[in-house]
């Protein structure tokens, strides 16, 4: 695809959309939730998981306030059963993702993640895929602790500020309701969503 003369930035987001992972992000959550007893429908899954971060989706699922060490010993358990299962299987970027971010590169758009996974998982991810030949990591934009959960529009707010583009100049790709919605309350100028789940975008 070419970018529109107007766009100065691009911000991606990640699960699902640069990395095609949900099917492991659903069965690193399903081994997790079964060993604590609570089972999610894959709408549900869609609704109360994707795109948002671990702090909202613990305390939503254990319908309680629970204290910062049991979210951070939750999280973690969590992610340490997604990242084995990442290891397990042949990782690679989406399809035809690293022409387009070289391309960008070619034509001198920045660009950043803006996505809700933890920093460990960040992490984990410029080691595995070597995320490096394309972003800096300092830039990436990550579930640190200090941004609110999408769809509120912090986390794409905060990469424009690193971007140093405004709304009306700035593209952003996604793949989770709570993500678009949250690119919309941001008020970009254009959202791409990457449909790599089969997701029903009707409603």
């Amino acid at each position: 695809m070419k970018i529109n003369k107007l766009i100065k930035g691009v911000i991606f987001d990640f699960n699902g959309t640069l990395f095609w992972d949900t099917a492991l992000h659903n069965l690193a959550w399903d081994t997790f939730l079964e060993k604590h007893g609570i089972y999610l429908s894959d709408r549900e899954k869609n609704e109360i998981i994707h795109g948002k971060n671990n702090k909202d989706i613990l305390n939503l699922l254990f319908n309680n306030q629970l204290l910062q060490s049991e979210i951070a010993d939750l999280s973690l358990e969590k992610e340490m059963i997604y990242q084995k299962l990442c290891i397990e299987t042949e990782m690679k970027l989406a399809p035809g993702a690293d022409e387009f971010l070289t391309y960008l590169t070619l034509i001198k758009i920045p660009f950043t993640i803006a996505t809700a996974s933890e920093p460990y998982n960040v992490d984990f991810y410029f080691e595995q895929l070597n995320l490096r030949s394309f972003f800096d990591r300092s830039k990436v934009v990550c579930n640190d602790g200090t941004i609110m959960s999408k769809p509120h529009p912090q986390i794409f707010q905060k990469a424009m500020e690193i971007l140093g583009t405004t709304p009306s100049e700035t593209l952003v790709f996604e793949d989770s309701f709570s993500g678009i919605l949250a690119a919309e309350n941001a008020g970009v100028a254009g959202i791409i969503i990457a449909d790599s789940d089969n997701n029903d975008y009707s409603r």
